[in-house]
């Protein structure tokens, strides 16, 4: 899973792309400092592979990963090619959601590229040259499906589905929307538009907020607003306060934290968030080699899922043999599950659920 970290210069993307990645990518209080794409990879936290490690000693523990990619700020003018436009705009193209930092503080000492600080405006401004990309994309696929029209009458009721797509866009609405039928869903994946990717705006708050009551804050208010709307989800968050945490130990992390009134970290948060807008769940599996959390989307089956694996699982897939995590660690490991019947086996069109246990059979 990549996501996308965008926003306008200096509203603290890259300190809270330092933050969360500890990759220790540039940061500065000046426009563009991001130029090309700072890129990393950050472990999904999960207590249960901590807790299936402590069961088994693996040689091996891999949690489950993100990948994060902290994006050149964008200006007006970006889908005509200003700024780093272009660039900016590809990257965005290749992540499979988008978080959008807003800022949500005053600070006199942070330069804003606007001169003042407006969620209203700057959430505008970036969805404005997101759509002007998509609207040209969608122009460009119903001039495709009128020529085409010419040999196949049956393209007709996709052209009346871009066309309402394009009005939507003109009216400076996203593509997300659109209400659509599975049919039509697939219709727009070939268009790949900016603005049918998932989105959390990223509300960057000052540390007072957080001290102090965050619902005291209007600009959070505002872009809960907007979120609405666009079938978006909201994360308040302080990108310095994950930077405050970054070198402290768990029990250090725990208590400032605490003193927040944060059970858990923003990184937590946005994890979490993520998974649940693109529909994403983990399996695990378990054994002395390694303990590991395989990350799939939520309804995919039982030969899919062995295929995260290696394809030659899915090829040659027999059966899945199941228990829940929960049943796993009260009876004590998998032996004892077994006995007690906990174990299922499960075939080709078993859903997977979040926290199986599994080993797959196969044969090749």
């Amino acid at each position: 899973m990549k996501l996308g970290i965008v926003g306008l210069p200096n509203v603290g993307k890259s300190t809270l792309f330092n933050a969360i990645t500890n990759a220790g990518a540039q940061s500065a209080n000046y426009p563009f400092c991001t130029i090309e794409p700072n890129v990393g990879v950050v472990a999904v936290p999960d207590k249960r592979i901590d807790k299936l490690a402590e069961m088994y000693n693996p040689d091996k523990i891999t949690p489950a990963t993100i990948e994060f990619v902290d994006i050149a700020g964008l200006v007006k003018g970006a889908s005509k090619g200003e700024g780093l436009g272009n660039k900016f705009l590809s990257n965005i193209r290749e992540c499979d959601a988008i978080v959008h930092v807003v800022r949500c503080f005053e600070n006199d000492d942070i330069i804003h590229v606007e001169g003042s600080v407006d969620p209203a405006r700057d959430i505008e401004t970036i969805d404005i040259e997101l759509i002007l990309s998509d609207v040209e994309m969608v122009t460009r696929k119903i001039d495709r499906l009128k020529k085409a029209l010419k040999g196949d009458k049956s393209l007709q009721p996709q052209i009346d589905f871009f066309e309402e797509v394009l009005d939507t866009l003109n009216k400076g609405k996203s593509a997300r929307t659109v209400e659509t039928t599975e049919e039509q869903e697939e219709w727009l994946k070939e268009v790949a538009l900016l603005t049918t990717k998932p989105i959390i705006y990223a509300a960057n708050m000052s540390e007072d907020d957080f001290t102090n009551g965050i619902q005291d804050n209007k600009m959070l208010q505002t872009v809960r607003d907007i979120a609405s709307e666009e079938h978006a989800a909201v994360l308040p968050i302080c990108a310095q306060i994950e930077m405050d945490i970054v070198d402290m130990d768990k029990e250090e992390k725990e208590l400032f934290l605490s003193d927040l009134g944060l059970e858990e970290s923003g990184l937590d948060r946005l994890i979490k968030e993520c998974y649940s807008l693109l529909g994403l769940i983990s399996y695990l599996t378990a054994g002395k080699p390694e303990v590991r959390a395989w990350t799939i989307t939520k309804g995919t089956k039982a030969p899919q899922a062995a295929g995260k694996i290696h394809t030659d699982f899915e090829r040659g897939f027999i059966r899945a043999e199941v228990v829940s995590y929960d049943d796993l660690i009260a009876n004590g490991g998998m032996t004892a599950c077994k006995e007690k019947g906990l174990v299922r086996s499960e075939g080709k069109d078993y859903v997977m659920k979040d926290g199986d246990v599994v080993l797959f059979r196969f044969n090749v």
